[in-house]
């Protein structure tokens, strides 16, 4: 076992999304995870959110299989489950339950809406969390809805990895006052918390204008993408005088009217102009001229071409588990360094209990 968090021992109650996801980083960073699955419910190596892990299918709501999941949650450090409030207090299975029998376990409850407030009961997903939050009502072009910006923001960015945060947060605190406690990560909280940044641009006036039409929301010329001769999207991002004046020199944005950087009034001419220049090379042509400069340029790349690019290839941020090629586990540690990702597999409550003795 390798990893800053090796011989750290968590019990994760399988769902969809953001629990996994945080129990992957976890397992990634050399924590001992036990997954608990339905029975019948296979590993499949094709759900990179469920590497480096051992599953053990258990059948929560017969007594021996409640049972068997409060035994190993008593030998573990972590638990993350991701049902609606309640459900795992009908189980059997709650924090008053499993704190009992582990008083230092830090129990990681991951939902949309919260374990409390009027919306906790309800059906939703990431669209739902972040749109509440403030975030979502950012995200789009001018005059048309806002765009969902896949499931990053909830699931991912403000649910999965503030839930990591929080559970490592508490288990420092654990580990000195020797008592555990319920880590409540809500999508709809974690999302406005990322939304620090921009609510604070507004408060300075620096984010005033309609979805859109700002600087980092694609209002501005010299920050957003742009389709190349040959179809095939680039993004700028030369927001700093000093680089900004650096693309227009290699881009040849010699027209007086670039010298307007930051008069908003004139993005969308300005915009339409770098259009056209873009639209003269091919992606490759550009690349050749602006990548690894002080332009703020890259590529815009999709899931297949990411792990084929010589930067990426280089760091190692791809490789290939059970025949998928996957993000690499992140950050770097320059003595502990992460676990190499390996295909989920199936294990046996006997075998769970071996590896995990009673302490």
């Amino acid at each position: 076992m390798s990893g800053p968090l090796a011989a750290l021992r968590v019990i994760e109650f399988a769902g969809l999304g953001p629990a996994p996801f945080a129990a992957m980083v976890l397992a990634d960073l050399g924590a001992e995870v036990l997954r608990i699955t339905r029975p019948g419910v296979e590993p499949d190596p094709r759900d990179v959110t469920t590497r480096s892990r051992a599953a053990l299918a258990l059948d929560l709501r017969d007594p021996d299989g409640a049972a068997a999941a409060l035994a190993l949650a008593a030998r573990a450090d972590l638990l993350i489950e991701g049902f609606r409030p309640g459900v795992m207090e009908r189980l059997g299975l709650g924090p008053d339950v499993v704190l009992a029998r582990r008083p230092s376990l830090v129990y990681g409850r991951m939902t949309g809406w919260g374990q409390d407030g009027p919306l906790a009961q309800a059906a939703g997903h990431d669209i739902d969390y972040i749109a509440i939050s403030g975030a979502l009502a950012a995200i789009g072009v001018p005059g048309r809805p806002p765009v969902p910006p896949a499931n990053y923001l909830g699931d991912f960015g403000g649910g999965a990895m503030l839930l990591v945060v929080g559970l490592l947060a508490a288990l420092h605190e654990a580990r000195s006052s020797g008592r555990g406690q319920v880590v409540d990560a809500a999508m709809c909280d974690g999302a406005a918390l990322l939304s620090a940044f921009m609510v604070g641009w507004k408060a300075q006036g620096l984010w005033s204008r309609p979805r859109g039409e700002n600087m980092l929301d694609g209002g501005a010329h010299f920050y957003a993408c742009y389709d190349c001769a040959d179809g095939k999207p680039i993004a700028v991002g030369a927001i700093e005088p000093q680089f900004y004046a650096e693309l227009r020199r290699r881009a040849g944005l010699d027209d007086p009217a670039f010298d307007a950087q930051l008069d908003a009034g004139r993005w969308p001419e300005l915009k339409d102009k770098l259009a056209a220049i873009f639209r003269t090379r091919t992606r490759a042509e550009w690349c050749a001229l602006l990548e690894g400069t002080d332009a703020c340029f890259a590529p815009v790349l999709d899931w297949d071409e990411a792990p084929q690019h010589p930067h990426n290839a280089a760091r190692g941020n791809w490789l290939e588990a059970g025949g998928v090629m996957q993000p690499a586990p992140a950050p770097r540690f320059s003595r502990t360094a992460a676990r190499t990702p390996e295909p989920p597999t199936a294990t046996t409550l006997a075998a769970a209990l071996a590896a995990w003795p009673a302490r």
